[in-house]
């Protein structure tokens, strides 16, 4: 496993393989770093990792051929899953919940920045260029029922997200639906709003991409993360061979 704080790299990526990346595997908060959260059992929430989603890409790449590219800070400390100028990239808030340790100025702003942004969005692009995937899996999980909707249960399993290049997903779709599991069709996102690591790593180079969340009680377990990442590994390597037909 290759680390920085920003980022690290379980298996080894290899030309023609399969890439899954999780922008917010982790819910680190470094030493130096002082969110000013009211209750510290909130990262363990999903406001500040997305559960589950690093045992699922750490067993993925146990396989031949895959690799998994994660995140080394919580998404509160920095969330590479935004465009670099959004408002979002280092939140003041999160469904409901105040970060007053966010309310940085411009300088400390920055800084944050420079610190994780910047290089793992690098690392990635490196990582990319060095070993080209044919398949980029872009793995996230999403809560049951947010906090500030708790009449609103969501009903899918998983949910695939694409932007415009919607070749992979178009596969993936079916692949998923027949495992029995209710799939949802950009739910409970869309990635034509929440899709900027994918925008930038696949869309801007036709590089064959999906996105996936799960929802996050079936992977809290070693269990549930084992039995899908065996259907994710499978269904990726599918997707992967029909797109290169």
């Amino acid at each position: 496993m290759k680390s920085h704080e920003a980022y690290r790299i379980v298996g080894t990526p290899r030309f023609g393989g399969i890439l899954v990346i999780s922008d917010h595997a982790s819910n680190r908060v470094p030493a130096d770093i002082d969110l000013g959260l009211a209750h510290r059992e909130l990262l363990d929430q999903h406001i500040a990792v997305d559960i589950g989603v690093a045992g699922v890409g750490r067993i993925m790449a146990q396989s031949a051929g895959i690799a998994a590219f994660q995140g080394g800070v919580s998404r509160l400390v920095c969330d590479f899953n935004r465009e670099v100028h959004a408002p979002a990239v280092i939140p003041i808030a999160s469904d409901g919940h105040a970060i007053p340790g966010n309310m940085l100025d411009h300088a400390a702003h920055l800084a944050r920045i420079e610190r994780f942004y910047h290089p793992y969005h690098a690392a990635l692009a490196a990582l990319i260029e060095a070993a080209p995937p044919a398949l980029m899996l872009s793995l996230h999980s999403f809560t049951p029922c947010l906090e500030s909707h708790p009449g609103e249960p969501r009903p899918w399993h998983c949910g695939v997200l694409y932007n415009e290049d919607d070749r992979a997903a178009r596969i993936a779709l079916p692949l998923l639906a027949a495992e029995g599991l209710v799939v949802g069709d950009q739910q409970p996102y869309s990635g034509k709003l929440l899709n900027e690591t994918m925008n930038r790593h696949a869309e801007a180079d036709g590089r064959p991409y999906f996105g996936l969340e799960i929802r996050q009680d079936l992977i809290r377990t070693r269990k549930g993360q084992a039995e899908w990442a065996a259907r994710l590994a499978r269904i990726c390597n599918e997707v992967a061979l029909r797109i290169g037909e």
